[in-house]
């Protein structure tokens, strides 16, 4: 099962589930006052404006980050992935995204569900084939 960590300031929670993390830098080089990845708790949401919390997070490629209102509670978990428009974006080297809910099948048979977001391994050097787990910014 995966792992999701919760992070609130009260007003807004972000959920990190870092098996989807591919390390693009969004929320590192976005917002370095909240999200500091050599510190624990690496977010720290009380550091910055909830606007722009939500900004950072609706940044992140891999869909690793998202968030819900308090106030409306977890039903309202990152309203963009009920987008059904599907977009795939080449990132400059890096994965290939693929945006919206598609299923994935492998050579195996079995199917997976994906939804939000979708990074490919382009590289080839990924230990969670087909997936991106950021083993390019490490080379």
């Amino acid at each position: 099962m995966a792992t999701t960590k919760e992070y609130s300031n009260g007003e807004v929670t972000v959920l990190w589930k870092p098996d989807l993390c591919i390390h693009s830098g969004k929320c590192t080089k976005g917002l370095p006052e909240v999200f500091k990845p050599k510190v624990r708790p690496w977010i720290q949401l009380d550091n910055s404006k909830t606007s722009d919390i939500v900004d950072t997070v609706k940044a992140c490629p891999s869909g690793a980050l998202s968030y819900y209102m308090n106030a409306m509670g977890k039903a309202e978990v990152d309203s963009e992935s009920k987008k059904e428009n599907m977009k795939v974006e080449v990132m400059k080297d890096g994965p290939l995204m693929v945006f919206g809910s598609i299923t994935v099948q492998h050579d195996d048979g079995r199917e997976e569900q994906k939804t939000k977001a979708t990074a490919f391994c382009r590289c080839g050097n990924t230990g969670n084939a087909p997936f991106c787990d950021g083993t390019h910014s490490k080379q």
